[in-house]
């Protein structure tokens, strides 16, 4: 509903996460009323559909970390590089690719396709973990000394906003799906069956998991005065938040 953030590449970021997180949101519902498991045998399984969403909660939060630490490292060649089409281009590419691996997953044998999950998970997340940590040290040593360097100006101010946002998304992510990170790689190499609750809306490392989805955008809100704004005047009409002009 605003130009402005659209032309924005962190905000296409932003509402890809929150897609991914309302999808989330309707599923769990799904799979906390009914006695759904996501395992290959189980009779009330999605074809692993509902945890894909919050796979690409995952992928979002990733790709707007790198966003970040590219636009804020390199603000010459990432203007030049990622333009918002191309921007859109990574997020189409990322909900194209899990939705693959969805039907690939689906087709393959069951034996075929558990090798596959099992050693894609754990290279996945050490890597990921990997990723997510170096990039916050790094983006915090950016935050705190390159930028002091800038003369002040409402660019700095944004992008320190900016990466101080992503940081405190990225360690909120980290803390609601690190326990079941070691799960997955604890049942990844003992053989052995995950699912020690009745369903996903009763498991408590999920539903952690699942509330990061919540946490999320309630932190875009709260950490982007832009989307504030917007978000109290073009869409719940609260006048006495108009800026003035």
């Amino acid at each position: 509903m605003n130009r402005a953030l659209r032309n924005e590449n962190r905000f296409m970021y932003m509402l890809s996460t929150c897609l991914s997180d309302i999808c989330t949101g309707i599923s769990y519902y799904y799979a906390g009323v009914m006695d759904v498991r996501d395992d290959y045998d189980s009779p009330t399984r999605t074809f692993y559909i509902v945890p894909t969403f919050l796979g690409l909660s995952y992928m979002a939060i990733l790709a707007a970390q790198a966003d970040r630490y590219h636009a804020v490292s390199a603000p010459f060649k990432y203007s030049q590089r990622m333009t918002r089409n191309r921007t859109l281009l990574v997020i189409v590419g990322y909900w194209v690719y899990a939705f693959i691996l969805v039907a690939v997953n689906n087709l393959v044998t069951t034996g075929v396709a558990k090798a596959v999950t099992g050693l894609g998970t754990f290279v996945a997340n050490i890597f990921s973990i990997a990723i997510m940590i170096g990039l916050n040290l790094r983006l915090f040593v950016i935050a705190k000394f390159q930028l002091e360097r800038e003369p002040p100006s409402e660019e700095r101010d944004n992008k320190r906003a900016s990466i101080y946002l992503i940081i405190i998304v990225a360690v909120c992510f980290l803390i609601a799906w690190l326990p079941w990170f070691l799960l997955m790689t604890v049942c990844t190499f003992r053989g052995g069956s995950c699912f020690p609750f009745r369903n996903d809306g009763t498991d408590p490392l999920r539903i952690l998991a699942r509330v990061n989805a919540l946490i999320t955008p309630l932190l875009y809100i709260r950490g982007c005065t832009a989307l504030r704004s917007t978000i109290m005047v073009k869409v719940w009409r609260i006048p006495c938040c108009k800026s003035k002009g």
